[in-house]
């Protein structure tokens, strides 16, 4: 406490110079500071967002109900700079002096210094002017909130404001609504004037936005609008325009009821030789000729044809011999000859040829076909400007995970475009990083402790490589690809260290705009470690239970060293496990010390074997986000996952051997059989003024069946960290009651749940309070410990919970954050000392991340 005592004296110092700071301090005389705005709609107070964010003028933005900026603002020197030349001249040689000793321009440079005048620069620039009653400003706000309910339908309101004077330079407004009573639409009746277009609005009339009996909402009017002059023009209407629809609404001697009246006008052209204006009828164009130039990016070869084809009707032409297959590109094109004009199609095609990644976004033209004498006609020209056909990418980056501290990678990659002619995208990439990690065991003392080094040959094709056709189940509109991948890396962590092999062939489409697909139709992966007989060094928690039974029951003494401990290298650690298991000892099964140590032989296994996992996923997710300012949107993602089966087939026709622990092996090794579920939502709602509600859900669990009794590491899940719980230290949450005791704790089934409130506090520092909640289980393996275990509905009183708060800085293209959690609610412990007992800061958690956690 008493070492802490200076740092809590020097926040309750300048928490008490903030809270000092007069907030009507920047109040000009005769003004009012607007502490408070209300508003009152038919004599009942409302805080409707839509409502409020119709004000002109708010109250400054608070913290808690503490004006944190304006604070802030306050604070700041209102001329820092003269300030400082007005203290630099009031003794005739203090600038002399200065001078004799910096120079001339190192004394200018001193008054923009941060301590002179840079914090009230800070000060201004994070803080809040004070917020002054502006009556010109109240009467447009009351002008607005007219505005606003008039377009609800409340076409009688009345809204006038009243401007209280407070104590001491403090004001507040507050506005009275009268909405009256709302129109209803009685009746809907249309004008268009081009026949054509009136036989394509017929047909879509049914499903109009306006509708008789319902309130009159001109939002309504403008999605109708939109509507309809998006049908048009995907209809052929290629010169419409949403400004060719209006409406006129007639209230007049009506009651309470309104008639809409829709009118589409002709189109308005000028007169050929005159400057008049005439209306003409609109046409619907059909596309006569797709002509696609694939051109260098030369300007003399905007002219230059060497090489044409037609396929598909389509024309392509080149600068140059033609360096795709025709096919590659017009399954991109989704304009097609004879077809109607579309707008749709037209974004389609722009999307997919972008999509394809080796050409520049590519150019849409449409010019009307002066062959055609009806004047029908249109022809559409795609302008595709290649990328460079190799390019090379070097990459550096700094890393933080659940279990590097610090670390920085590096990669270069080498592309290859249009490798077989066809679009695909051909990569080869090699990586390394080296880290840190607290985690790891480090004899040597090492700060880089982890390191690894890997390749990647990865070939994307632009559509599904299947056997069979997939076109009506997947279509080129969903934008598909195949993508295959090999890879290797070899790993060190002075621990186990891994080599792993990976083979993957999946497909991606979107179903929809904001919904995505994926299917690893394969996905193989081969670990092997290389250092199995280091497993004591790295799970030293294990090392440390089994040395305490060795001590007492310990037989052998060449297991142990001088100073009668277990060793490792000399395989002490090993053998005395086998004198157990072996009856060597006094130890029988029934013993809880013998238990205990077939556990820890049994993690070991586990954790050393060489593991084949050859998988089939499927993962779908589902997304309302529109854009990266959209905060009020879902996700839901959900995926299954089944490895082995192929495997087991395979195995069931030979005669392959049995593996060391009595299971089925593919080229002698033992491998895994399961089938795992993972389910996740995400929710987010905009409360305004830069504030966000966002909360996670997520279940998952991985069931070993047939040739497995247990999930691969790799495959398991674990608790704790910077995007889970975070009171609690990656791999350090369960499982169940355990209390993490293990070095990296994981199990097969996992729920969690976490809600995060989220605020500005100035400029671009955010901060957040947050609550995670879960656990890991196991369930339906080789663990028996009940402990461990999920045992129905009452394990779920092993749900930990952690609270806490997060400081952010957001640097644009990314958030730096930090997280402090507490363990609000700790099943490890007994049911008495559960709640609240850990909740102190030195039993926190500090948490760093890159961006929000969900």
């Amino acid at each position: 406490m008493k070492k802490n005592s200076p740092k809590i004296a020097l926040l309750f110092v300048l928490g008490a110079i903030i809270y000092s700071c007069s907030v009507v301090k920047r109040v000009p005389e005769g003004k009012l500071l607007l502490t408070d705005s209300k508003i009152s709609v038919n004599d009942k107070k409302t805080k409707q967002e839509t409502v409020v964010d119709q004000q002109y003028q708010k109250p400054n933005s608070s913290l808690f109900g503490f004006p944190l900026r304006l604070r802030m603002y306050n604070l700041a020197k209102k001329n820092a700079d003269s300030s400082y030349h007005v203290w630099l001249e009031r003794k005739p040689n203090r600038h002399k002096n200065l001078a004799a000793i910096l120079s001339e321009k190192q004394v200018e440079r001193l008054g923009q210094s941060f301590l002179v005048s840079g914090l009230s620069n800070f000060l201004k620039k994070n803080g809040e002017a004070p917020v002054i009653i502006d009556d010109k400003k109240a009467q447009k706000t009351a002008n607005r909130l007219s505005s606003y309910y008039f377009n609800k339908g409340y076409f009688r309101t009345k809204v006038n404001y009243k401007i209280d004077t407070l104590k001491n330079k403090r004001g507040q407004i507050q506005y009275h609504i009268e909405t009256g009573k709302p129109f209803i639409i009685d009746s809907i009746t249309s004008t268009v004037e081009t026949p054509i277009l009136d036989s394509l609005y017929q047909k879509i009339k049914h499903l109009s936005f306006i509708k008789t009996g319902k309130q009159y909402d001109s939002k309504d009017l403008i999605d109708e609008r939109k509507r309809i002059s998006t049908y048009f023009r995907d209809n052929g209407a290629y010169k419409f325009q949403e400004t060719n629809i209006s409406y006129k609404v007639d209230t007049i001697k009506t009651g309470y009821k309104t008639n809409v009246e829709l009118v589409i006008d002709n189109q308005t052209i000028k007169e050929k030789d005159s400057d008049s204006l005439i209306k003409i009828p609109f046409r619907l164009y059909k596309i006569s000729e797709v002509n696609v130039f694939t051109f260098s990016n030369s300007e003399k070869d905007k002219v230059k044809v060497a090489d044409s084809i037609t396929y598909k009707d389509i024309n392509l032409y080149s600068s140059d011999k033609l360096a795709y297959r025709p096919k590659a590109i017009t399954d991109a094109i989704f304009i097609s000859k004879g077809s109607l004009f579309s707008d749709t199609e037209r974004t389609l095609t722009s999307k997919s040829l972008n999509n394809l990644r080796i050409f520049n976004y590519p150019t849409i033209e449409y010019v009307e076909d002066e062959r055609d004498s009806t004047g029908n006609s249109l022809i559409t020209n795609i302008i595709l400007r290649p990328r460079k056909k190799y390019s090379w990418t070097p990459a550096i980056d700094f890393m933080h995970s659940n279990i590097q501290d610090f670390g920085i990678s590096g990669n270069m990659t080498f592309s290859w475009r249009n490798v077989f002619r066809g679009a695909e995208i051909l990569d080869i990439s090699t990586r390394g990083s080296i880290g840190s990690s607290k985690d790891m065991a480090n004899p040597k003392g090492v700060f880089f402790n982890i390191s690894e080094y890997g390749a990647d040959i990865k070939l994307t094709i632009p559509r599904i490589l299947f056997p069979i056709k997939t076109e009506r189940i997947i279509p080129g509109s969903m934008f598909p690809t195949t993508t295959a991948t090999v890879g290797f890396s070899r790993q060190r962590n002075i621990g186990l260290d891994k080599e792993n092999f990976s083979g993957i062939i999946n497909y991606n489409w979107l179903p929809t705009k904001t919904n995505t697909a994926r299917l690893d139709l394969l996905n193989i992966q081969f670990v092997r470690n290389l250092n199995p007989q280091n497993y004591f060094n790295v799970y030293e928690s294990s090392y440390e239970t089994l040395n305490d039974y060795a001590q007492v029951y310990n037989t052998n003494p060449d297991n142990v060293d001088e100073n009668g401990d277990l060793t490792i290298e000399g395989g002490g650690a090993d053998n005395f496990i086998n004198d157990v298991l072996t009856g060597q000892t006094t130890l029988t099964p029934e013993d809880e010390a013998y238990q205990d140590i077939r556990s820890i032989d049994e993690r070991q296994n586990r954790l050393t074997e060489n593991n084949l996992i050859f998988a089939t996923n499927f993962t779908y997710t589902k997304s309302t986000k529109t854009d990266l300012l959209d905060n009020s949107f879902n996700i839901f993602r959900t995926k299954i996952e089944s490895a082995g089966v192929f495997l087991n087939a395979l195995s069931n026709l030979g005669n392959e051997k049995l593996g060391p622990n009595g299971k089925k092996t593919f080229l002698d090794v033992e491998y895994s059989q399961y089938i795992k579920t993972e389910f996740d939502f995400i929710k987010h709602w905009d409360l305004g003024r830069k504030k966000v509600y966002a909360m996670r859900g997520f279940f998952g669990i991985a069931i070993p069946y047939g040739n497995a009794d247990n999930v691969p590491f790799s495959r398991s899940y674990y608790g704790g960290g910077s995007n889970d719980n975070r009171a609690w230290e990656s791999y350090g949450l369960g499982p169940g009651t355990s209390g993490g005791i293990n070095d990296f704790n994981e199990a097969n089934m996992k729920l969690a749940f976490s809600a995060e409130y989220r605020f500005n506090l100035f400029g671009k520092w955010n901060a957040a309070l947050f609550a995670d909640a879960g656990n890991i289980w196991n369930i339906w393996d080789n663990v028996e410990d009940k402990r461990y275990t999920f045992n129905g509905w009452e394990s779920l009183k092993d749900v930990a919970l952690g609270t806490g708060i997060g400081i952010r800085y957001d640097f644009n293209f990314f958030i730096g954050r930090l997280d402090l959690g507490f363990k609000t609610y700790n099943p490890a412990k007994p049911d008495s000392e559960r709640w609240f007992k850990d909740m102190r800061f030195d039993k926190s958690v500090v948490n760093i991340g890159i961006n929000y956690p969900f």
